[in-house]
């Protein structure tokens, strides 16, 4: 009985110590200073549904990468996908940009992490970036894809199911 005891002491301990080590691992290396998804209903977002986040921005200092996050199902019928996203300043000066990113592999494998039928996207979006006023920033992502040889955007765009914009400080 007692070498039963040492055996799942021994194991405790190690189990203890791994997830110790993660943990610190973990706290260490995330930087996410803002993380928000909104929900797209029936993962039928429309050409004229524009996603808003609000950040309100005290440190004029330290620099950031963003990131447009966004989760798609098997619905998702592009390779590609476009999107306009713009920054409003807290003094209205305003920039706005057309992205494009890979959404599949060139064997049409989905891009991203998970392992169900849902697909989880980290989209660079702006690096090294500085909030360099104070207060609020409004961030808007507006889906822009259209078929090809076709001058109007697509009135929905099936199978993503949230958009969202994470933002991460740098060390």
């Amino acid at each position: 009985m007692k070498g039963q005891m040492t055996k799942i002491g021994i194991g405790f301990g190690k189990l203890l110590l791994a997830l110790t080590v993660l943990t610190f691992t973990l706290s260490c290396t995330n930087n996410t200073i803002y993380n928000q998804y909104q929900h797209i209903e029936n993962s039928e977002w429309h050409k004229d549904s524009i996603i808003n986040f609000k950040i309100n921005s005290t440190d004029t200092i330290s620099k950031n990468n963003l990131y447009v996050t966004l989760r798609n199902n098997k619905d998702y019928e592009f390779s590609n996908l476009f999107l306009i996203v713009g920054i409003k300043f807290p003094n209205n000066y305003q920039i706005v940009d057309t992205l494009e990113y890979e959404m599949t592999s060139p064997e049409g494998r989905f891009l991203g992490t998970g392992m169900t039928d849902i697909k989880e996207n980290k989209l660079e979006y702006k690096t090294n970036v500085t909030f360099s006023l104070i207060g609020d920033y409004d961030v808007s992502v507006q889906q822009a894809m259209r078929r090809t040889r076709d001058i109007d955007g697509l009135s929905s765009l099936n199978g993503i199911t949230d958009v969202g914009l994470q933002i991460e400080k740098l060390n």
